[in-house]
């Protein structure tokens, strides 16, 4: 999914993203974070996930979150 994203130039919008496992929610935001690293860093291609792949700075990822109601999980560090 990520790959995609990056290398095609789309936008995702992850709606409730706190409802997630915490488990999940760590992995997701360190892909995130690298996608957003290498877009920083001002890179056209990039290894995501030990994949050499191109980048589209044109790409976007939204997060929505609800905090403190019931069945949220509370977000790890990397997220904060």
């Amino acid at each position: 999914f990520f790959k995609g994203l990056a290398s095609s130039g789309a936008w995702a919008c992850f709606d409730e993203f706190n409802r997630i496992n915490v488990e999940v929610l760590s992995v997701v935001a360190q892909q995130i974070i690298t996608i957003q690293k290498a877009s920083k860093a001002g890179l056209t291609r990039f290894t995501f996930e030990g994949s050499d792949i191109a980048l589209d700075k044109a790409n976007a990822v939204f997060i929505t979150m609800n905090p403190g109601y019931a069945g949220r999980t509370e977000l790890p560090d990397n997220l904060k």
